[in-house]
């Protein structure tokens, strides 16, 4: 596995240089390899704990890291922080302190709100590694969705890729968009205008109508899941209205079988809306794929990073 200088923390893409990217692309194919091949865990992590601090609802994100902690041979502690004092008023920074003294070596989590993950990570001497914070980001989701593309596209430069559904609330697209960039891949996107964003980076080029996605001949196509939850207000007219502009339904799915366009979604489908049942079975669809490389991928980034609590 490729040697570079770790970081102590893993925040957003944004702060990432090409060379920390390819080095965390690069060393989660011996990783995926490793468990493939029916070695469940190798002694890399062992004696070091993982925290995971999840404030939002996570299957997919918080099983995985747990997978790949424990495939690292880490000891891994679920905070609870529906039972945890933080219910009784306790505030952000005295959490920091209690998780502080717990003498974690890394911390798993996931907020509503943007930045309180880089406000841990400078409160503490752990690795913290977010796991989505508001509409900011969601860096190893990123990473996986790269991770994936690649194996498809060994060459990503010139590649194309559009993102569909709600851009405005999603850290997904902010952080999937930026490392597809970084790696030469054009990005696109497609959305009601209310979920849109005007003040978007330039080189998210905004398509109106699947009929542009199929002029565009994109190589992959990323649904977005519609977060309702997100949403404070009426961005368009209803579900139905939706899937009929935005859904890939029959029609538009078999242009894309048609073509060899790649499907991704990060998860979880809601189907009816994003996709229909008949798209769930397609064959060139990645989303089983994203979630195995989700494991592979986070053990690549717990390996590099290197928290102050084992730093002399």
């Amino acid at each position: 596995m490729s040697k570079m200088k770790p970081r102590k923390d893993l925040l957003d893409i944004e702060s990432l240089s090409l060379e920390e990217i390819e080095h965390v692309l690069s060393n989660a194919g011996p990783f995926k390899e490793l468990f493939q091949r029916s070695v469940k865990k190798v002694p890399t992590l062992r004696g070091k704990t993982v925290l995971s601090l999840f404030y939002e609802a996570s299957t997919r994100t918080s099983s995985s890291f747990e997978v790949a902690a424990n495939r690292l041979s880490a000891d891994v502690t679920n905070f609870s922080v529906s039972t945890s004092s933080i219910t009784k008023g306790e505030s952000l920074l005295d959490t920091i302190e209690t998780l502080q003294a717990m003498r974690s070596d890394y911390i798993v989590i996931r907020h509503q709100s943007a930045g309180v993950p880089a406000l841990l990570a400078k409160h503490t001497r752990a690795s913290v590694l977010n796991a989505g914070d508001g509409f900011h980001a969601h860096p190893t989701q990123a990473l996986l969705d790269a991770f994936t593309f690649r194996e498809k596209f060994p060459d990503l430069k010139g590649k194309k890729i559009v993102i569909v559904g709600d851009i405005l609330h999603s850290r997904v697209a902010r952080s999937t968009s930026t490392i597809f960039q970084k790696l030469g891949v054009e990005v696109a996107v497609l959305g009601p205008s209310s979920l849109v964003p005007e003040g978007r980076p330039e080189f998210m080029q905004r398509l109106s109508s699947w009929e542009d996605v199929f002029d565009w001949k994109p190589d992959a196509v990323y649904l977005l899941r519609v977060q309702l939850e997100r949403q404070n207000g009426q961005f368009f007219p209803g579900i139905a209205e939706y899937h009929r502009m935005y859904g890939l339904n029959s029609e538009r799915l078999k242009v894309m079988r048609e073509r060899g366009t790649y499907l991704m979604h990060p998860g979880p489908v809601n189907r009816g809306v994003e996709v229909t049942d008949e798209a769930m079975g397609y064959e060139k669809s990645l989303i089983g794929t994203q979630v195995e490389n989700g494991i592979a991928v986070r053990m690549s980034v717990l390996h590099w990073l290197k928290p102050k609590t084992g730093m002399e």
